[in-house]
């Protein structure tokens, strides 16, 4: 069931039902390689130190019972680091008789498309990969997000957001000192103090808005929290430092942060294995999870395979695709040798 776009109607904020109601190189020059291997224990799960006290950290996977997943964006054809990454995910699940979840994470309509989805079953295909039970594709479950939503909205810890990207910027330029995180300048929070009366005035009005997680409080909600990663050991959870994040927005009724979170624990997973990009990410996912009361699962987040120039492989770096090794005569088992040298195994 596809939920309506909770932007599609105007109505106060903090009215219960308000989301609900809104409704190229040639291959034989390929010499990628990871920034940093992963070692052969992470994938094993070593124990870990116990967690220091105070913190909400979960319990260690048990591997009888491993669940993975691989989830692709179907906005380009995959490479050799969607192959990496796939690859990591399925043999630790295949390694101890678990399972492998496949999802695809299509809420950007803007730029999915099905010609990419078709691919993404071809490629794994042809790597010998396969998956357990159905797939979920993300456009299909918007109802679950929108549910998500009303309940942060329920908790008092959602606010509107008026701001475009160009008063972001401009308002970031013209502060002495603004906030930094990981990826840069965090929003400085200028619709934060926007009272409840202003909110609705300009939500009646039809103005978009964004919606973001107040940062400050659903942390003092929730208190110390940490999290497990098989390379990193425990690690405690920093959500402040990723400032206000933006949990929907008008073009697309939910977010990175919040779907994946939600699909994780709706496909039963128990180790994300991802890569390290998205290590700083996992920050604000284990306050949700708090938040919302789901599993926490154990993390793999592994290096990135990197061109001969020392960039990581990526869609909008035009990086060679699995389909055009396939149609330059690689095999699969050439393909996977590629992956495994490039990763260092």
């Amino acid at each position: 069931m596809v939920a309506e776009n909770p932007f599609a109607r105007t109505r106060d904020f903090h009215s219960r039902g308000h989301v609900a109601a809104y409704g190229p190189r040639p291959p034989s020059q390929f010499l990628y390689q990871m920034s940093d291997p992963v070692d052969e224990t992470a994938l094993r799960g070593p124990e870990r130190p116990r967690p220091g006290p105070g913190r909400a950290t979960p319990a260690r996977v048990d591997d009888a019972g491993l669940v993975t997943r691989f989830a692709p964006s179907p906005s380009g054809y995959m490479h050799l680091g969607h192959a990496y990454s796939a690859l990591i995910g399925w043999r630790a699940a295949r390694a101890v008789g678990g399972r492998f979840r496949l999802r695809i994470e299509d809420i950007d309509g803007g730029r999915c498309r099905p010609a990419f989805e078709d691919a993404i079953y071809e490629d794994l295909a042809w790597l010998g990969i396969d998956w357990d039970g159905p797939v979920r594709r993300q456009s299909d479950h918007l109802a679950d997000y929108a549910a998500a939503l009303e309940e942060l909205i329920r908790q008092g810890l959602l606010y509107p957001c008026f701001c475009t990207r160009a008063e972001v910027r401009a308002e970031i330029k013209r502060a002495d000192a603004a906030p930094h995180g990981p990826d840069g300048a965090l929003y400085p929070g200028t619709c934060r103090k926007l009272g409840r009366q202003e909110q609705n005035r300009r939500i009646r009005a039809g103005k978009a808005h964004a919606l973001r997680l107040d940062m400050a409080k659903a942390t003092a909600r929730v208190g110390p929290l940490a999290w497990r990663d098989r390379r990193a050991g425990e690690v405690a959870a920093d959500p402040l430092s990723c400032g206000d994040v933006v949990l929907a927005r008008k073009d697309v009724p939910t977010s990175y942060h919040l779907a994946v979170t939600l699909d994780d624990h709706l496909q039963g997973v128990s180790l994300v294995t991802r890569g390290y990009d998205l290590f700083h990410a996992t920050h604000v996912h284990r306050l949700l999870q708090a938040l919302l009361g789901l599993r926490t699962p154990e993390y793999l987040h592994h290096p990135m395979i990197t061109d001969p120039n020392g960039i990581r492989l990526a869609k909008r770096n035009r990086a060679v695709t699995l389909r055009s090794l396939r149609s330059a005569g690689k095999t699969a088992e050439e393909v996977r040798v590629m992956v495994d040298v490039g990763a260092g195994r």
